[in-house]
């Protein structure tokens, strides 16, 4: 089943699209990152998706679900966690899920969730003394209430230290395991190429990139970097005649080749290898933040496809 379906998705603003003919389909089980900087559309999508705001143009389906006709059925089955989330600071974290089990009709029990939030310790304590990243844990426990089919999560990591992202990482994936599927934006792109099957980048209201983080690296010609350590240099190593070298350069003992496939780097140690004694070898992948970079133009912030490549949308 599809989970998410956007046919030239459009919103505008007065006299801004904030989001242009967005074409974007999310299969079920599937891990997907959304990316973009500042004001690229990505929240103005989650609105649309969560019918908090209705499209100028095009349409998109959830869980099967029109998401303007159909939003009763749909927030039924759906777990969101929204950027910049409120708490009613006098309640506990428990009466708190507990409030959200009743709301949803659900059969959770709370402590089960405090505990698979880390929050197990502090669950009768008033949210008001919580820290940001409590606060963000209990958020993500509300979103798990009703075992939903999909999770909608808006910078779900905020203010979470790294044994928390470490916690989010493992429960992200346990939930798409059983079969959730899983939409979330984010700044830290190293926690979206840790987790991600697949990652959309926006621009401007556009999307630019669609497909694996590997087939992005390939389209976009970065393989990354091989730095070898030699016993010696031979006089000639012919690296740049390899197909997908496109820089090498040797400051005493150290090689240091840049890559523009990922072939190339095997290609690199090979022949190196056959022709001096190699005794150190560290191979840089091009990062999701470089990907980001060009697609974007360099932007910072908040953060049909092919089968085979990267589609990259101009």
């Amino acid at each position: 089943m599809v989970a998410i379906e956007t046919t030239a998705l459009t919103k505008q603003f007065e006299d801004v699209t904030a989001v242009e003919e967005l074409n974007l389909r999310i299969e079920e089980g599937e891990i997907f990152g959304f990316l973009g900087p500042n004001g690229a559309g990505k929240s103005t999508t989650i609105n649309m998706l969560l019918d908090f705001h209705r499209p100028t143009s095009g349409s998109a389906t959830v869980l099967g679900y029109d998401a303007q006709d159909e939003t009763d059925a749909i927030r039924r089955r759906v777990g969101v966690l929204p950027e910049g989330i409120e708490l009613y600071g006098r309640l506990t974290a428990r009466e708190h899920l507990e409030l959200c089990v009743q709301m949803k009709d659900a059969a959770d029990d709370p402590d089960a969730v405090l505990d698979r939030v880390g929050l197990n310790d502090a669950g009768d304590r008033p949210v008001s003394g919580f820290s940001k990243g409590m606060a963000q844990r209990l958020a993500l426990g509300i979103a798990l209430i009703g075992s939903p089919d999909l999770l909608i999560l808006d910078e779900p990591t905020s203010g979470l230290d790294p044994n928390g992202i470490q916690e989010f990482r493992e429960l992200l994936r346990a939930e798409a395991e059983s079969g959730t599927t899983i939409f979330f934006s984010s700044h830290v792109l190293s926690e979206v190429e840790a987790v991600c099957d697949r990652v959309g980048i926006m621009n401007e209201g556009t999307l630019v990139a669609l497909d694996t983080i590997d087939n992005l690296r390939e389209h976009a010609g970065s393989g990354g970097i091989v730095d070898l350590t030699l016993e010696s240099v031979p006089e000639d190593l012919s690296l740049g005649q390899l197909e997908g070298v496109s820089d090498v350069t040797i400051d005493g003992t150290d090689l240091h080749a840049v890559c523009t496939t990922p072939q190339a780097k095997v290609d690199v140690i090979r022949r190196v290898d056959r022709v001096a004694t190699v005794t150190g070898i560290v191979v840089e992948e091009t990062s999701l933040e470089d990907l980001f970079n060009e697609y974007t133009n360099g932007e910072r912030g908040a953060s049909g496809e092919t089968e085979a490549s990267a589609e990259v949308i101009a």
